[in-house]
């Protein structure tokens, strides 16, 4: 059976439950004495049998389940678009497919979707798009960067001549539709910067230490705090695109996260 075919059978029964008269209330015999309430039994006692426990907790029964704990946080901006294409259909009329790919800071990240931003004909030709997914509800630890990808189809007939989508960090324009556009990725992610050295933009790295133990901070295009010893923390606003970065005295990164 489908599933469609299970809702409306389950919708049916559910009509039919609430469209049921009540059996009317059969008022008391005159001089008949109500119900006692149940009284409960002495400490220590075990309620007879075809009793129900106090509280309202069937004996052996499972614990009430809360509510479901949200994993996923407001959609963000992703880190960085890599790639845009637009694919054209000619069947049932026509319709351009937009697909793109881009890059998160985590696995923690769900449900990637393009956000259009353009309304009416822009003057330019270009259609303006977000490209959005639902973050983490809280700091993420570091690791490799996660591949996402989304489409959007648009009817046939449409004013645009062009595509662009966005991220928090960059933007890829397409010019061309059908066409394909390509931008290459981050030289470094920070997976595995713990215990490098850090190097600011316009500064040398410390005398005697290997190039595979430095992080440059111009390798990083996107947004980043750097925390040293002496530097206090004004505010703990959360992004999940901002590399927070906690420095030794010796200029080293001793921790780190997405936050």
């Amino acid at each position: 059976m489908t599933r469609s075919k299970l809702f409306a059978l389950a919708s049916l029964l559910a009509a039919t439950m609430l469209s049921a008269p009540a059996a009317p209330q059969q008022p008391p015999a005159a001089g008949a004495r109500p119900p006692a309430a149940a009284t409960p039994p002495p400490a220590g006692q075990q309620p007879q049998a075809g009793q129900p426990p106090q509280g309202g907790q069937q004996a052996g029964g499972p614990p009430p389940e809360g509510p479901p704990q949200q994993t996923e946080g407001p959609p963000w901006p992703v880190i960085m678009v890599t790639s845009v294409e637009v694919l054209r259909s000619t069947r049932a009329g026509g319709m351009d497919i937009i697909r793109a790919r881009g890059l998160v800071t985590s696995d923690g990240w769900g449900e990637p979707h393009l956000l259009p931003i353009t309304q009416g004909e822009p003057l330019d030709g270009v259609l303006d798009l977000i490209f959005q997914a639902h973050a983490p509800m809280g700091a993420a630890p570091l690791g490799p960067f996660m591949v996402v990808e989304a489409i959007l189809p648009v009817e046939n007939g449409h004013p645009y001549k062009g595509v662009r989508v966005r991220s928090s960090s960059n933007a890829v324009t397409l010019k061309t539709l059908p066409g394909y556009a390509e931008l290459a990725a981050p030289k470094d992610d920070c997976a595995k910067c713990m215990g490098k050295y850090f190097v600011a933009k316009g500064a040398n790295p410390p005398a005697g230490a290997a190039a595979d133990n430095v992080l440059r901070e111009a390798d990083l295009p996107y947004s980043l705090r750097v925390i040293k010893p002496t530097d206090g923390v004004p505010n703990y606003g959360f992004d999940p695109n901002r590399l927070t970065l906690v420095l030794s005295e010796d200029g080293r990164i001793v921790d780190a996260a997405w936050d």
